[in-house]
């Protein structure tokens, strides 16, 4: 079950919104990565936001926790992808309760 109120908090921060704008669509967002077997490189977001990266780490934590993206360790790097469904699941909590 999903928590709403953790994924609408989530979901109320620009910079939040945008990192999740761009891990729909990582191959145009991230053109610098090479490739996106585990996703986004934690590094890639936090230089494309512009934001420290305790900021983004922080950010990240919020979204994972919310349940809108999961991570991957691959030795000392971090890659973050779209849960995508969770927001199917979000779509369908919208349409039938709000």
């Amino acid at each position: 079950m999903m928590d709403h109120l953790e994924i609408f908090k989530a979901l109320s921060n620009k910079t939040r919104l945008e990192i999740l704008n761009w891990l729909k669509e990582p191959e145009a967002s991230f053109p610098e990565q090479d490739f996106f077997d585990h996703g986004v490189c934690v590094g890639q977001i936090q230089q494309k936001a512009g934001l420290t990266q305790s900021t983004i780490s922080e950010y990240l934590s919020i979204l994972q926790r919310a349940g809108l993206v999961t991570s991957t360790r691959v030795g000392q790097w971090t890659y973050y992808q779209r849960n995508e469904e969770a927001f199917k699941a979000l779509s369908q909590v919208i349409q039938s309760e709000i």
